[in-house]
């Protein structure tokens, strides 16, 4: 089993390291990379500018949201040049797949980048993202949410430094709900070519009436998947740093993990622990929902 088609959304020097790692994905498999850009619609910001404002101010407004968008398109096609350059994958003019090494194609549209990405990631195997950093993160904060809670699709967030190869230790944050359970029918394919599989279990009063995580080695190895069994007690401390400091411990480089949120409403307002791992994850996390 093997991704075939990746989604990349390409907004900034960020997305370099996103293409290079769904490339690193599918090596050997000749899946496909599409590179996503989704430049802002200037007029949609007029409702924004407030009351009182002439109408010279709101089309200079305008204007300057118009060169804003354009200088943001030619960084990401800049990008996404030099990443093709630098690798020497195939461009093709669509999605591409059959062949024994993977492709790439460029795709862009105008609109809100978290409704396009929702739309477009649903028609994908995989959605590689890097980690939305503090506020200047905003807007791709939104478009994370967005892969995650509205394609039911597996998102792999990447962290600032990405390691040279993904997968190799995966650890499967198990806590015997449907969105973990839908987070490892997502990770299979690299569950199937990892070194080594922990299914890590946090003991809590919510998990005791769950699918327990030797229930979950089991399944995995009806599957041909080795799987470890690990299992820490809840502390006073966050159950996501706790999930973290595992991972560190074992040298993981892939965490794999239900998303949460507090609201099925209000979709932003994230659960305790998804919040922690999109802030403070140290490796590449997969997370659906």
């Amino acid at each position: 089993m093997s991704y075939k088609v990746i989604l990349v959304p390409v907004d900034s020097n960020a997305g370099r390291r996103a293409l290079r790692a769904a490339l690193s994905i599918l090596k050997g498999s000749g899946g496909h990379i599409e590179a996503f850009h989704v430049r802002a619609d200037s007029k949609e910001a007029v409702p924004l500018l407030g009351e009182g404002m002439s109408g010279s101010m709101i089309e200079e407004m305008i204007d300057l949201a118009d060169k804003d968008g354009d200088d943001r398109s030619r960084a990401a096609r800049a990008i996404f040049d030099t990443f093709v350059a630098e690798t020497k994958v195939t461009v093709t003019d669509g999605i591409a797949i059959g062949g024994a090494t993977p492709t790439a194609s460029w795709h862009q549209e105008v609109g809100r980048e978290d409704e396009k990405v929702a739309n477009h990631g649903r028609v994908s195997d995989l959605i590689v993202m890097s980690q939305p950093a503090g506020e200047v993160g905003r807007p791709s904060m939104m478009a994370l949410h967005a892969a995650i809670f509205e394609t039911a699709r597996p998102v792999l967030m990447l962290p600032d430094q990405v390691p040279a190869k993904i997968g190799s230790t995966v650890v499967v944050a198990w806590n015997g709900t449907s969105e973990a359970a839908r987070a490892v029918a997502g990770a299979m394919p690299f569950l199937e070519s990892a070194d080594r599989v922990i299914a890590l279990t946090v003991e809590t009063e919510k998990s005791v009436n769950r699918i327990g995580g030797d229930e979950l080695a089991h399944y995995l190895g009806a599957h041909g998947i080795k799987t470890e069994r690990a299992s820490v007690k809840r502390t006073e401390r966050p159950v996501g740093e706790t999930i973290l400091e595992y991972c560190k411990s074992v040298n993981a480089d892939l965490l794999v993990t239900g998303a949460f949120t507090h609201s099925r409403l209000i979709q932003i307002i994230l659960g305790g622990v998804t919040r922690h791992l999109i802030a403070s994850a140290h490796l590449p996390v997969l997370m659906d929902h």
